[in-house]
């Protein structure tokens, strides 16, 4: 087996706080956005520096208690 990406999915409950937390503060960037309909649940790829999480307002998809380790130097 040879592993090419993982791209942990994680919960999230509020759009705008999660930008202000993953963009804002650690620095990812957007890299797409879908949604079906206006005012339904958003999912999200973002990425920094070969890190690529994807961020779901989907009931059910990942759990708020879901934890990802990312050992790494140098972040601002």
């Amino acid at each position: 087996m040879t592993v090419q990406q993982v791209i942990p999915v994680l919960r999230i409950f509020d759009y705008q706080k999660a930008v202000e937390f993953y963009i804002g503060w650690l620095g990812f960037k957007i890299e797409w956005e879908h949604t079906f309909e206006e005012n339904l649940p958003i999912y999200m790829q973002i990425a920094r520096d070969g890190i690529t999480l994807h961020l779901s307002e989907h009931n059910g998809d990942a759990t708020p208690c879901a934890k990802v380790f990312v050992r790494c130097t140098g972040l601002k």
